[in-house]
């Protein structure tokens, strides 16, 4: 299975995606893993994307591109990946379609995380609180959670317009998010 996993900061996309990815038997895929992995690595894609990271530059689409068509390359994805952080724009969806069209594939679903504003905005703001970190204020989270909102909104429209688009309550307790995530997604 082939599948993006979207949803806002705080929605608990990280843990919702892990255990999908490790349910279906497919390597869950961050483009912060990615980034990471290839700076760790020292390969070319990585010196470039660390020459942005540096400048506090969002690393370009064509190294982040890049990245992502050299990994999905690896063995463990011929089975299916879940892709997480990524497509993020038009462009990329474009680019993850090119990508996959070419190996003979397409995505199977796209999930979408859907949450309360309000009660994501406490609970980051709690979290901040917790771990000191006194630049996440409730007015930055809200404006990160508004941009999310208006970068993803034309990636929703789009794979909702296939017909690929999944929606999965984001509330309440872990166990019951996975609960409708498997019912919608998992097919046994």
């Amino acid at each position: 299975m082939r599948v993006v996993f979207m949803g806002p900061p705080g929605a608990g996309k990280g843990t919702q995606a892990a255990v999908l990815a490790s349910r279906l038997g497919i390597p869950h895929i961050s483009t912060g893993d990615i980034f990471r992995a290839n700076v760790a690595e020292g390969t070319e894609l990585g010196k470039q994307a660390q020459q942005f990271m540096d400048a506090g530059e969002y690393v370009p689409d064509s190294v982040t591109n890049a990245m992502v068509r050299d990994r999905l390359t690896h063995d463990d994805c011929r089975p299916g990946f879940l892709l997480d952080g990524y497509p993020r724009t038009v462009e990329q969806v474009a680019e993850l379609d090119a990508m996959l069209r070419s190996a003979g594939h397409a995505l199977d679903v796209v999930v979408e995380l859907t949450v309360d504003i309000d009660e994501v905005v406490a609970r980051l703001v709690k979290r901040a609180q917790e771990q000191g970190r006194t630049d996440d204020t409730e007015d930055v989270l809200r404006r990160r959670l508004e941009v999310y909102g208006e970068q993803t909104a034309p990636l929703i429209d789009t794979y909702f317009q296939r017909g690929i688009l999944v929606q999965v309550d984001g509330m309440g307790l872990i166990e019951e998010v996975t609960e409708r995530l498997f019912a919608v997604v998992v097919v046994d």
